[in-house]
């Protein structure tokens, strides 16, 4: 691991280095731009980009979470937003050099926290190695929502959901609606191209939302502001809803 290089992204360089996620993927493109806009403006407030050095998917994404697109209240702590090794790279250690880190950047903070699902769930953090490290189940949110939190300081505030996110609910009952942001360069696609299609294809009506700022993202109605999906003013799902996903999760 000593040899292995892992590099920072910010203003000077992102435009020059890759982002991981969809780097490959033509039909992403435009989202993977987006995604490259939306980290530059993160990188003022903290937002910490870390991956290695390598064409893959190895990488960590974290930002004190007053800062975070994410509806949680946990004041002086580091939220990990985004973490993952994939393919090849597996069972090298890289899970645990970028955790530490991250670990190392937020010593002077209250702890780090994350949020994950009560079983795994596509675009979402697996708890069990959080777990490994010592984080604790801190709250939950309809319908499996979880957040996990390490304290690095005694008798810290443990960390919770905001009330809005708790409902599983959103403000528009008719139809299918999704809403996404940018910190995703698969959004753009899935939702525009794909969502849009299916929802035609079958005959169902549908919003598209974007969350197109942190403090709309921080008071979403459910935990996950990536993407999530609501049918008939119920949520549904944070997987991506193509035309092979649709009738497993929607029924008419």
């Amino acid at each position: 691991m000593g040899s292995e290089k892992y590099i920072n992204l910010d203003e000077d360089n992102i435009s020059d280095e890759h982002i991981c996620c969809a780097f490959s993927d033509k039909k992403c493109s435009e989202g993977y731009q987006l995604k490259k806009e939306w980290l530059k403006k993160q990188f003022k407030d903290g937002y910490v980009f870390r991956k290695l050095d390598e064409r893959g998917k190895i990488f960590i994404e974290y930002v004190p979470a007053e800062k975070a697109w994410a509806p949680i209240i946990a004041p002086n702590y580091m939220l990990i937003n985004c973490f993952w090794v994939s393919g090849k790279f597996k069972g090298e250690g890289h899970g645990k050099e970028l955790y530490q880190y991250c670990l190392e950047d937020a010593k002077e903070m209250d702890g780090l926290v994350v949020m994950a699902a009560s079983r795994k769930q596509p675009f979402m953090s697996d708890k069990k190695f959080f777990i490994k490290q010592g984080f604790l189940l801190a709250d939950t949110a309809p319908p499996y929502f979880e957040l996990w939190y390490k304290p690095l300081k005694a008798n810290v505030p443990i960390p919770k959901f905001k009330e809005i996110a708790k409902t599983g609910k959103n403000d528009i009952k008719d139809g299918l609606v999704v809403y996404f942001t940018n910190a995703c360069p698969f959004n753009e696609y899935y939702v525009n191209t794909e969502l849009k299609a299916v929802a035609e294809k079958q005959g169902v009506n549908l919003t598209i939302k974007k969350l197109a700022s942190r403090e709309q993202a921080q008071n979403h109605f459910v935990p996950h502001t990536l993407y999530s999906i609501f049918y008939n003013g119920e949520f549904i799902t944070q997987h991506i809803l193509n035309e092979k996903a649709f009738d497993r999760f929607i029924q008419k």
